[in-house]
Formats: C-alpha cells, structure tokens, sequence
C-alpha cells in the first residue's frame, strides 16, 4: 500500500541510498534530491532523483509539490572530520548554511515531518565515553561535530515555531552494506575502517594506517561503536513512523551499545576474510577522541534493536567490493 512520498536529502549516498530502498520496502516513495557532490546517481534506485542543492529552494518547492511530500530525510553534509578542521568555514557554509536555506524552502513549502542525520561528533570527548547517551554534554571539538549540532538546534528551533515535527538520529559508526548487494559504501576519498580494511586486504591500497596506537585503551587503538547500515535504515522507518504519528523533539543515539577497538575489527576482518590486512602506524588524527560508545536505550525503547553484527558488516562490505571493484592483478 502506498504511504506517500518522502524527500531524501543526500539519497545518492551510502546510507542515504540504503534507507531509500528500506522505505521503497515499505510502500512509500523515496524521491532523492542531491547534487551528487560525492552522492552517486547509480545508487538511486527506488525512486526520482532529482540533481539540486537543497539551497536551492525553487528546486524542493518544485520537487515537494511534484509528489506531495510528506516527510523528509535530510542526509545531505560533509562528513570528513580531518577535512573540517583544516577548512572548518566549508562546514558551516554546507552543513549551517545550505540546511537552513533547505530548511527554509521545507517550511515555505509547508512540509513537517523531518528526520535528521546527525552525529556522535556532537559529544567530543565525553566524560562517560563508555556510555554517552542523549543527554550528556555536548561539547564538539571538531567543526563538523559543531556544524552538525547547529543544525540541530536550528531544526529544534524552527519547528517548535511553526508547529512541525522534528527528530535527531545520532549516529555512531556506520558500516556495512546491502546484504541483496545492490548498495555499499564508495567515498571518495575513503576514510571508514571497514571499507579501508576490505580495499587494503585485496592489494587495492597500501598497508591501512592505524592512526593511533598509544590511546589509553586495552590495545592503545581508538574504541568505536558500529552498527550495521541495514539496521540504521531500519532506525529511521521506526522514527519516521514516530513523527507520522505526532511524536516530535525526538533526539535518539543509533549505534550498537559496544565499543571494538580498530586492532579487534582488523581481527575479526582477517578471520572472516581469511587474508591478512597490512597495515602500518600512524600518528593521531587530530579531533579523533579516544573512544565513543552509545547508550542507545532510547532507541531501542522504541521497539529497535541492531541485528546485525561485525562479522555481518565486514562480509557485507567486502562481497559488494567484490561485486563491484576491478579485479586487482596479484
């Protein structure tokens, strides 16, 4: 049955495309606006893709009563953290900037119902990095992390004004991909472990650096929260759903509730891909803190839980590598 269509900001990339074919699944429309900056048009698959900035607010008017939107899903951003501390005035430019135009033309256009992609970048180097939930400080110490909590608070601000709905989805460390293999994770440049790990097990790039062996951790590597990108799709229908039925203010951590050291996921990849990974060392990466894992009992109050596991985002991620890489000469 048909539920109506929903407006995907940034539906062209990785996890963008993979909550577009969860909502197609599930009978609405999901009509991509993207200007496939670093989105690909080959991963818009389940519906319209319409080639825009979302600034540019005669291109969502258009697209909105085109298919009588009634939800949006903004993914649209930059996303590298090294690359916002070297250059933080484009972060606040696209991700504070373009947002509120974005947002601007949403609320002119009438449209409630807004699910936000935000980031565990907003809580910096928590006090409790074992458990961050919801309401633990938030002190961003990369302007990435900070232009995403702007909009955050931009978001919060013009729907309580104008009567809207609105949710925030905290994400921790994405990884995996379709398991139909249709979808997968393709940045350029790359700077997720798992993909990184795939390409480096096949000779694809050099050795993979771990960035970071000295952190006061129980191998001295950074300790990440990973959740499997179908799981994180399925986080969105569920918030979704929330606002459709009236729900609003919503600000939900997504992860998996555990934290994998990088030296634990390299072993886990190399038991599953029976390969060994080069790799080298490296010094930090500056804004990296030393650990982030989610308290997601929020979310899964709601009836969510993540089900998928390491084991599954690895064999995910390097099978759809597989399906679409060149082959590499050995």
């Amino acid at each position: 049955m048909a539920r109506g269509a929903i407006l995907v900001a940034g539906g062209a990339g990785y996890i963008g495309s993979h909550v577009c074919k969860a909502l197609a699944a599930e009978g609405y429309l999901p009509v991509t606006v993207d200007d496939l900056s670093s989105g690909h048009a080959r991963a818009v698959q389940w519906g319209p893709l319409v080639r825009a900035d979302i600034a540019d607010a005669d291109a969502v008017a258009r697209t909105v009563k085109a298919h009588d939107v009634v939800g949006v899903l903004h993914f649209a951003a930059k996303s590298l953290v090294g690359e916002s501390m070297r250059d933080p005035l484009k972060y606040f430019r696209e991700n504070v900037g373009k947002g509120v135009a974005f947002l601007e033309a949403l609320q002119a256009a009438r449209v409630s119902n807004i699910l936000f992609s935000s980031t565990a970048a907003v809580y910096g180097n928590p006090a409790r990095p074992t458990s961050i939930s919801e309401d633990d400080p938030i002190r961003p110490i990369s302007p990435y992390g900070a232009s995403k909590l702007a909009f955050e608070e931009a978001l919060r601000g013009a729907t309580r004004a104008s009567g809207g709905r609105c949710a925030v989805l905290r994400y921790f460390n994405a990884a995996g991909a379709d398991s139909d293999g249709d979808l997968g994770e393709d940045h350029d440049p790359e700077t997720h472990l798992i993909p990184l790990i795939v390409r480096a097990s096949r000779a694809e790039t050099p050795p993979l650096t771990v960035f970071g062996e000295d952190y006061e951790t129980r191998d001295g590597t950074p300790i990440r929260d990973y959740v499997h990108v179908e799981d994180l799709a399925a986080a969105h229908l569920l918030v979704l759903d929330q606002l459709v039925r009236g729900e609003s203010d919503l600000v939900l951590n997504a992860g998996a509730g555990k934290g994998i050291t990088v030296r634990e996921v390299l072993k886990a990849a190399q038991d599953s891909l029976g390969r060994p990974i080069p790799t080298v060392t490296g010094a930090r990466r500056e804004g990296d803190p030393p650990m982030l894992v989610a308290n997601i009992s929020r979310l899964t109050a709601l009836g969510w839980a993540p089900r998928k596991t390491l084991q599954d985002m690895i064999s995910s991620a390097a099978l759809w590598r597989e399906k679409t890489a060149p082959v590499v000469p050995t």
